[in-house]
């Protein structure tokens, strides 16, 4: 392979705890780890923080504890939310290194301007969204997130080929942005997907679900 393609287990977390005990179990085996947020409205779905409110989050923004495994662990933070605008300062301050904003949640020109040279910044594009969507942030964003699903915000889904075209014109058209790919990602299409040009490949439930997290990601990373 001519190329080091990044493996990011994604997490969807429904409470805190079960964020710690997703971080615990893949801690030291990758640089990033994904947390999709989800806040009930933009997607049908809702998780931490928005699913069942505890006092984490505001300790964590507050700086009164960190997030799991901080200190060997970088996060990107999937915002899958109505107007993220709103709410981005905070997943700032909560210590994300990557947001990721979804083209079709409204308000993204604000958003990214909010975020601008204060992380890395992602947008990402559901399967029918047209990729001109990209040229207005060209010069901001560090990479898209292309997804593999067509209902976005819930794991174990299958796969859509299309996306695979999507890489490819993603590319052809902005090689000088990183791509990820998110949503149905398995040991079965991470080499296809890697051939299209993926840079990254954020992995759920084919880590998370299977019989040894440990040796998925290791076999994830035997691939790329």
């Amino acid at each position: 392979m001519n190329k080091k393609v990044e493996i990011i287990p994604a997490i969807l977390p429904k409470t805190f705890k079960e964020l710690e005990d997703s971080v615990a179990s893949i801690q030291g085996l990758v640089k990033f780890v994904q947390v999709d947020i989800c806040d009930g409205k933009f997607v049908p779905n809702a998780t931490w923080p928005y699913r069942e409110h505890d006092d984490s989050f505001e300790m964590i923004i507050r700086e009164q504890q960190g997030l799991p495994g901080w200190e060997k662990l970088d996060y990107e933070f999937d915002l899958m939310i109505s107007n993220p605008k709103d709410v981005v300062d905070d997943w700032v301050k909560a210590g994300a290194t990557r947001i990721i904003i979804h083209a079709e949640s409204g308000g993204v020109a604000e958003t990214i301007k909010k975020l601008e040279n204060r992380v890395e910044i992602g947008l990402a594009l559901n399967i029918e969204t047209p990729i001109s969507t990209i040229e207005p942030f060209k010069e901001i964003i560090r990479f898209v997130q292309c997804m593999g699903i067509r209902r976005v915000g819930f794991q174990g889904q299958a796969f859509d080929n299309e996306v695979i075209s999507k890489i490819k014109e993603i590319k052809s058209k902005y090689p000088n942005l990183s791509v990820s790919v998110d949503g149905g990602v398995s040991l079965r299409n991470a080499l296809q997907l890697i051939d299209a040009g993926a840079d990254r490949l954020v992995v759920g439930s084919a880590i998370f679900e299977s019989e040894n997290v440990v040796d998925t990601i290791r076999q994830f990373h035997d691939l790329v």
